[in-house]
């Protein structure tokens, strides 16, 4: 039977590994060439797996518009840190420190992802001819059943050393998050409408939308020369348990106003249990159905054992699943506990990374994690 270890860490630190220690920091200048300042970054980093960042934050003035552009919470996490993964192919989480997009501003993204207007919409709207620069495609009808692709756009910056304590801005990576499904309203406080928008043709759309950032970006000053990479995210429905993916990304090297190559991004989450999942990994959900099986013969009728699976490449990587259950003490949540824990020993191999959560109504109850490669679980009840 494995041990609790009673550690009062918070969730977002269990998850990262280890506790990071702040008190030692190093204070930078960063070099845009045509300006510097004093930033500072952390001699500590988490993981070879997370970015460095630059401190004192300085949010990015688009971040406010991903609540209201991104269809779930699901995605909204899975579109920052999916783009730090695809950036991670182009900069060395050890070389390179990570700092919120400072390039576009929130005018600027409003106005990039609103339609292109005919003139007497534009007259309608009154809207001036020199705001009319949506990249999302003219609605002839106006009445704005004509889908609208791009969803949202996020940018990160990537910063390396020059000299001791001095940093430069060494690459940009742009997210373009993409509407698999399209709701509209033909009129004011209507009924919602909803168009399912076939993955072809979102990509196609996508990397012509691409294409054109990319032209509008060198014209933004600092960014005339920098190394650009942009990467598509299809989002899920509304309805969606599960986050949609990035699905290719290209690259644009100094100085250069033109995209190489696509290249794929192998990712995808699945629910478990789902059909879709029983279709394609046939032998990772049956995994997890004999799982979920032992922690259900627990306690009578109870039924509520979900997960969250991630692929990388065709293999899956990481196991998330949430056990809803209502305890009648404490004794009894760490007994289920350290059940629950020995059966994630027996059904999952150590190369996949399983997290699972214990609630009830009260909150979380209980935090197990076992990261791939690991062979004793770190488990830690909430008092």
């Amino acid at each position: 039977m494995k041990k609790i270890l009673m550690f009062a860490l918070s969730l977002s630190l269990l998850l990262a590994g280890c506790a990071p220690n702040f008190d030692k920091q190093e204070e930078v200048a960063q070099d845009k060439k045509d300006a510097k300042e004093k930033v500072i970054i952390p001699n500590y980093q988490i993981s070879d797996e997370y970015y460095r960042t630059v401190t004192p934050f300085k949010p990015s003035e688009s971040r406010g518009l991903v609540v209201g552009n991104i269809n779930s919470k699901y995605d909204i996490t899975e579109f920052e840190t999916g783009l730090m993964r695809v950036a991670q192919k182009e900069y060395d989480p050890k070389k390179y420190v990570f700092q919120e997009g400072l390039y576009l501003k929130k005018d600027t993204v409003r106005k990039w992802l609103n339609r292109k207007y005919t003139p007497e919409q534009l007259k309608e709207k009154k809207i001036n001819e020199e705001d009319n620069i949506g990249l999302n495609p003219l609605d002839p009808k106006g009445n704005d059943e004509t889908p609208k692709y791009l969803a949202h756009i996020l940018e990160q910056n990537y910063l390396v050393e020059i000299e001791e304590g001095k940093y430069r801005l060494e690459g940009v990576v742009i997210g373009l998050a993409l509407n698999s499904t399209y709701y509209y309203q033909k009129v004011q406080y209507g009924p919602t409408y909803e168009t399912k928008i076939d993955h072809k043709e979102l990509e196609k759309e996508g990397k012509k939308i691409a294409e054109e950032v990319l032209k509008r970006l060198r014209k933004i000053k600092g960014l005339e020369e920098v190394p650009i990479t942009i990467a598509l995210f299809e989002q899920q429905s509304k309805s969606s348990v599960v986050p949609g993916n990035f699905f290719a990304y290209a690259n644009a090297p100094e100085g250069s106003a033109s995209l190489g190559s696509w290249e794929k991004v192998d990712e995808k989450y699945f629910q478990f249990p789902s059909s879709e999942a029983e279709k394609q990994h046939r032998e990772d959900h049956l995994a997890f159905l004999n799982f979920k099986q032992d922690v259900e013969s627990y306690f009578p009728n109870f039924n509520g054992v979900i997960g969250k699976a991630f692929y990388a490449d065709g293999q899956l990587r990481e196991l998330s699943i949430n056990i809803p259950i209502q305890f009648y003490g404490k004794a009894e949540g760490i007994g289920f506990t350290q059940y629950v824990t020995g059966l994630i020993m027996q059904h999952f191999p150590e190369y996949i990374s399983v997290e699972v959560s214990i609630t009830s109504v009260n909150g979380p109850e209980a935090l197990i994690v076992r990261k791939a490669g690991e062979k004793e679980p770190f488990v830690h009840i909430y008092q």
